[in-house]
């Protein structure tokens, strides 16, 4: 008897019907199961058009085998999905088409949830979430309060990234070789009040907690780097206004005081505000034209190290600190005014980049760091081919001659601590994070202006601030919520006076920081999440939650893991153990290494003499494949991992195995346990 046709439609949505009857990918808190509770959490999507594009099932196939997997092994799975549904490129598209934000990002999440159904992923859908719905954000705007009440939410003037087409702030992240990454527009720099969140406090935090979460070293590396911690001394040089009207201090941060009578000039950034008062009328001129240059470039092209370094000499000059010289006072768009005091030295005999500008502004080159005796050479080093920018020992530097470059370090800025006019200082690349954006599709900021009482935070009761429905969203500059009558219509909390509301809404990376947490109670209307439910899988009690699985935003994910985790009540920047769901976090995705090679994280279990019963993945590296056939794939996964091979044939040759290359093999070639134990 022939067997029935197979109907791909009808069989699959037969099951899907089935398995959304009977809710068995639901996970239950209560449940008590045998290896205990597992959290597979995929980065959720942005429903900014009307479908799925080909990565998404890509990286959900991948979450839903190890979800699936881990069921069937007797784990308690949550594998949730939700929707990151505000955001510029929605508020664009409504108004390409003439239609509302809300509108359009309602249709589309039916049809990413229909999609996304079809694939038979095994998703806990009684644990959806989407981040414009007001049951969610009134929770980020309760993060906000929270942060804000701790004083880890303020509001400073600021250059942002601005695109003129958008009319809107734009993070780094949407910046594309100095474009608007929505529309390809330009990006300029402007000077706008903008909310930021004060992550800076947590950087020596964050540093600290990358030496106990077990992910790829190469991950860690570009996370300390973000982070840039940099030990050493603020050196203040003061100077005349070229009015006369008196004198200014010019503070400037190094990490190589050893270096400080090697200092041929100085350099501010373009938006430093000393750079207007202290500029002659003979520079203005020049001055000015470079500013407005500057303020068409992004930060990544200001600081490329590839690009050519240019600057316009101010006019102004400042006394050296110790030595009483006189020291020019330039500008350069390289230097940024988010990162130390924004005025750095030149100092050509012993920096690379500062060598390259002395040469083509014919400023000094002063060596002061010669070369160890012991490398052989003279200790009358002259850099005029090339910054020397090793230590050394002090040369040129009067009282220091002599010193190592480690001992003048100290001993320099001892002398300047003295003298009152320096001091030691720790600074970090890393800055504050800008949360504001000047669009109508995001959570409303929950902030109130009175004139009597000034600035006030809503009262929780009074949670969510809903966005409202009288607005013109069309970008103009400003925020489409300064023009609407009833989102304004407000009473000052302290005094019963008439406000008005902040007027911006929060970036959506805000809405995403903490979904994660949401997923684990996501219908409670009292809280973000219950105590019951978040120290079951994130704090460091839980013992009995596995490796979670994450496909998450790695740059910013440990900041905003950081701000939400940790107490408000402990001292400020107090460490708390890191949730022993995500200490050994695992993350798909490669990191490029060069042309033929990428750095993977492969499990445990397929490497060569591993325990496969070790649940985490360690980094190894393995060629990148290129439109290889399904068999020019095995036969590459067997040349890069010859012991399972051997396992392999002596498993053909029906061999006896041991029972962990039982699982090596299972893990490796897909086969069941089962059968290998037949074979067996």
């Amino acid at each position: 008897m022939p067997l029935p046709k197979y109907d791909p439609q009808a069989i699959e949505k037969k099951w899907q019907d089935r398995w959304d009857a009977e809710r068995i990918f639901s996970a239950d808190q209560r449940k008590k199961s045998e290896k205990g509770k597992c959290y597979v959490l995929d980065m959720f999507p942005y429903p900014s058009s009307n479908g799925l594009h080909v990565g998404h099932p890509e990286g959900y196939t991948a979450t839903d085998i190890v979800a699936r997997k881990r069921r069937m092994e007797g784990w308690n799975v949550l594998h949730p999905m939700g929707w990151d549904a505000f955001g510029l490129p929605a508020e664009n598209y409504a108004i390409k088409i003439g239609g509302h934000p809300r509108d359009i990002t309602k249709a589309n999440i039916e049809n990413f949830r229909r999609q996304i159904k079809s694939f038979g992923f095994s998703y806990d859908w009684d644990r959806e979430v989407s981040t414009c719905d007001p049951s969610y954000y009134k929770w980020t705007q309760w993060l906000f309060l929270l942060l804000y009440k701790n004083g880890l939410a303020y509001k400073r003037t600021a250059p942002v990234n601005w695109c003129n087409s958008c009319q809107t702030v734009l993070a780094n992240e949407q910046v594309i070789d100095g474009r608007c990454e929505r529309c390809k527009n330009p990006v300029v720099q402007k000077e706008l009040e903008q909310w930021f969140f004060r992550i800076t406090d947590f950087a020596d935090r964050l540093l600290e907690g990358l030496d106990r979460i077990e992910w790829p070293e190469k991950i860690k590396a570009m996370q300390r780097n973000w982070i840039g911690r940099s030990e050493g001394a603020e050196i203040n040089f003061r100077g005349m206004y070229p009015d006369g009207s008196g004198e200014f201090d010019l503070p400037v941060f190094t990490t190589r005081p050893d270096t400080l009578f090697g200092v041929t000039a100085l350099v501010l950034a373009p938006e430093h505000p000393l750079v207007g008062r202290v500029t002659t009328d003979a520079e203005r001129g020049d001055v000015a034209a470079y500013i407005e240059a500057t303020k068409k470039k992004s930060e990544l092209e200001r600081t490329g190290l590839e690009k050519e370094k240019t600057g316009v000499f101010t006019g102004a000059y400042v006394k050296h600190p110790l030595t009483g010289e006189n020291v020019p006072v330039f500008i350069a768009d390289y230097v940024l005014t988010g990162y130390g005091t924004g005025a750095v030295m030149v100092v050509p005999a012993h920096d690379e980049r500062d060598f390259v500008f002395a040469k083509k502004y014919g400023l000094k080159i002063k060596t002061v760091i010669a070369p160890p005796h012991d490398r052989g050479h003279d200790a009358a080093f002259h850099a005029e081919e090339a910054a020397y920018v090793e230590p050394g020992y002090l040369v040129n530097s009067g009282e220091f001659d002599g010193l190592t470059s480690e001992d003048a370090k100290q001993k320099i800025t001892d002398a300047l601590e003295s003298a009152g006019k320096g001091r030691r200082q720790v600074n970090y690349h890393l800055r504050d994070w800008l949360v504001s954006r000047q669009r109508y599709w995001g959570a409303p900021i929950p902030i109130i202006y009175c004139e009597d009482c000034g600035e006030l935070p809503v009262p929780e009761k009074d949670l969510p601030v809903l966005l409202p429905d009288d607005v013109d969203f069309r970008p103009t500059g400003e925020s489409p919520l300064v023009r609407s009558k009833s989102f304004h219509d407000v009473k000052c909390p302290n005094c019963g006076h008439t406000a008005r509301r902040e007027s911006d809404t929060m970036d959506t990376f805000v809405d995403s920081s903490w979904y994660f947490l949401r997923y684990c109670d996501p219908k409670n209307a009292a809280a973000f999440a219950s105590g019951e439910t978040i120290p079951a899988r994130h704090t460091c009690d839980g013992a009995d939650v596995s490796p979670a699985l994450a496909i998450e935003d790695m740059p910013q994910g440990i900041v905003r893991l950081a701000l939400i985790m940790d107490d408000p009540d402990a001292p400020r920047g107090r460490a708390r153990r890191p949730a022993s769901s995500l200490r050994p976090l695992l993350h798909q995705g490669a990191v490029r290494r060069g042309p033929s090679e990428v750095r993977r994280a492969v499990p445990v279990a397929a490497q060569p003499g591993a325990d496969p019963r070790r649940g985490r993945r360690e980094d190894v590296e393995v060629p990148r494949q290129r439109r290889q056939s399904g068999r020019g794939r095995r036969r590459a996964r067997r040349r890069r991992l010859p012991a399972v091979r051997d396992v392999h044939g002596r498993f053909r040759a029906g061999q006896a195995l041991e029972h962990q290359e039982h699982r090596r093999f299972a893990e490796i070639f897909g086969k069941s346990l089962e059968t290998a134990d037949r074979r067996r």
